[in-house]
């Protein structure tokens, strides 16, 4: 007989969701705010294949260095692409509150949203906080975004079929670079935002509901921010894409949200924003899930709908008829 207590009795967890945080919660590490931010990222690595889906294999997965403007060469990482011709690419950025996350975490997703969708995927190992604090990961962001439209020929990519994309504070990244990219006269096909962080400051319903999780709450998420801006920042949009001045032009999106997320808030609120703009969104919701929950694929199949409807979003974004 199971004796485990209850967790989280009164949200709507989907059971394989529930049995995840129970088991979460049985593990009883220490939780990431409570560490030092490198023993954060190991303990964050050491965890992040445990609920992946088998990796996918793809013919092509290239390592690669990109120039950033201070002179410091980011790795990145490109999965898959056309042998023959040109391929369209998506610049993925990884979650992890600036702080935390790598290439090498968010290995699976990548070659999974690359083998479904057919395009190629560019990961970058943007620079972290606390070492790298705000503006750096934003104009790391940028730097790749530019050098990726100037290079893709080079690399067989098509430099006028771009998407740009991450979850959490990747998808903040992405949606800032989706903006920068419209200042800067660079057409992207897609904004793809799983999760993403929207607003300068903490203060919606989902933040107070889940305040305290499951598997990301408040105290995560102001160690996160703690690390990487100072309260004085906020208010720039390259933080808080929610407090542009205008989304005007800016490329279609797509947004995927869990529905137990502190973070669900802000999503729904960035495609209210697109769409008074006149701006293309498909928006899902997955219900029962948490953040985090594309990275559960083994437990979840409602991290493996989402991984379909990201790359259909692609697919479409690019003119690709099918996946391979």
């Amino acid at each position: 007989m199971n004796h485990a207590p209850a967790v989280f009795p009164d949200l709507p967890l989907a059971p394989q969701m529930r049995a995840v945080v129970q088991g979460m919660a049985r593990a009883a590490r220490p939780p990431l705010h409570t560490l030092t931010p490198q023993a954060a990222r190991a303990a964050y690595a050491a965890g992040s294949g445990v609920l992946e889906i088998t990796p996918a294999k793809l013919a092509r997965v290239e390592e690669l260095a990109i120039p950033a403007r201070d002179g410091a060469l980011m790795p990145a990482r490109l999965y898959g692409g056309a042998q023959e011709g040109v391929a369209p690419v998506l610049l993925y950025l990884h979650g992890g509150g600036f702080t935390i996350g790598s290439i090498a975490t968010h290995d699976v997703l990548c070659r999974e949203l690359a083998h479904l969708s057919g395009a190629a995927v560019l990961s970058l190992e943007y620079r972290l906080a606390p070492e790298h604090r705000f503006p750096v990961a934003s104009n790391d962001t940028w730097d790749a975004l530019a050098w990726l439209s100037e290079s893709a020929r080079n690399l067989w990519l098509d430099p006028a079929r771009i998407a740009i994309g991450g979850d959490s504070a990747g998808g903040t990244l992405a949606a800032a670079g989706a903006l920068m990219a419209r200042d800067a006269g660079l057409q992207l096909a897609l904004q793809l935002l799983f999760y993403p962080g929207t607003a300068a400051h903490q203060e919606t319903a989902s933040h107070a509901r889940f305040a305290h999780g499951p598997i990301l709450g408040k105290a995560e998420i102001d160690w996160f921010f703690a690390n990487y801006i100072d309260e004085s920042q906020r208010e720039d949009w390259r933080f808080a894409p929610l407090l542009a001045p205008d989304v005007d032009g800016v490329a279609p999106a797509w947004i995927g949200l869990a529905e137990l997320d502190p973070l669900v808030d802000e999503g729904i609120a960035w495609a209210d924003r697109l769409r008074m703009a006149g701006v293309a969104v498909d928006l899902d919701i997955y219900r029962g899930v948490t953040h985090e929950f594309i990275k559960m694929g083994r437990a979840l199949p409602q991290a493996r709908q989402a991984h379909r409807d990201a790359a259909r979003a692609l697919r479409k974004a690019f003119g690709l008829e099918q996946a391979p």
